[in-house]
């Protein structure tokens, strides 16, 4: 699979670079009221930008690597996802509400993947209403509990598909562009750490994801793995993420 992913990229950029090429030398000198030049060479450079896309998600869902277990603030991690779109899409509100500390053992760059996929989910439910729809709303909830970590994403888009069941399987989407793999790879990283996810209606229109982690497990996770003179750093960072964790 990742052979294959390789191939089919390797072609992508020489086929951009020759039709932005095309765009820059011939496109001053025809005429402006001829704009099928202009048309064909833009489909040509979103198509490939589309096909590199689906080419990074299909090699990432082939590669999944092993996470890494390290003690996290999941409250960092949160707040950087959010961050990445609330600064992209400054007409949509989002509200991020947090305990004082929020420690979990995890993969921080899985962990963070999952996040940012979640709600950029959420910001294209949104941006797929009409224009009469009231302003966007994503609120982000974390909440720590005895035994589990829950993270609940709920925002006011079009909300879930006919086809909920299915939408975390591979190659399952309804978007017209979509690959079907975001959803499938987020579903993986949750299961591999001790987790599960699920969709449902939020009242008044739109979805409510809920990632429920067993902080436990987890941590049992992190003890099988670690290295005996690891231990005690380990255990001091997750001490410091305790209490030093910052209420949103």
């Amino acid at each position: 699979a990742r052979r294959i992913a390789h191939e089919i990229k390797n072609p992508l950029t020489p086929i951009q670079l020759a039709a932005e090429r095309l765009q820059r030398r011939y496109g001053k000198t025809i005429e402006e009221k001829d704009g099928v030049f202009a048309q064909l060479t833009d489909t040509i450079v979103r198509q490939v930008g589309d096909l590199r896309r689906m080419v990074d998600e299909f090699s990432s869902f082939a590669r999944m690597p092993k996470p890494v277990f390290h003690p996290e603030s999941l409250i960092d991690l949160t707040r950087q996802a959010v961050f990445l779109h609330e600064v992209a899409h400054s007409d949509i509100t989002f509200r991020l509400d947090t305990p004082e500390a929020a420690p979990l053992v995890c993969d921080r760059r899985q962990i963070g993947q999952a996040l940012t996929n979640i709600i950029k989910n959420a910001v294209e439910a949104i941006e797929a209403r009409g224009e009469d729809a009231p302003p966007g709303e994503i609120n982000v909830t974390l909440d720590l509990g005895e035994r589990l970590m829950t993270a609940t994403i709920a925002d006011n888009g079009i909300g879930l598909p006919l086809e909920r069941d299915r939408i975390v399987e591979p190659y399952m989407t309804t978007r017209a562009r979509g690959t079907g793999l975001g959803l499938a790879i987020v579903k993986k990283i949750i299961e591999e750490h001790c987790g599960t996810i699920a969709f449902a209606d939020r009242p008044g229109g739109g979805t409510v994801v809920t990632i429920v982690f067993d902080t436990l497990q987890l941590d049992a996770l992190l003890e099988d793995n670690r290295d005996p003179a690891e231990t005690s750093k380990g255990e001091g960072a997750l001490a410091m993420l305790t209490r030093t964790g910052q209420k949103s």
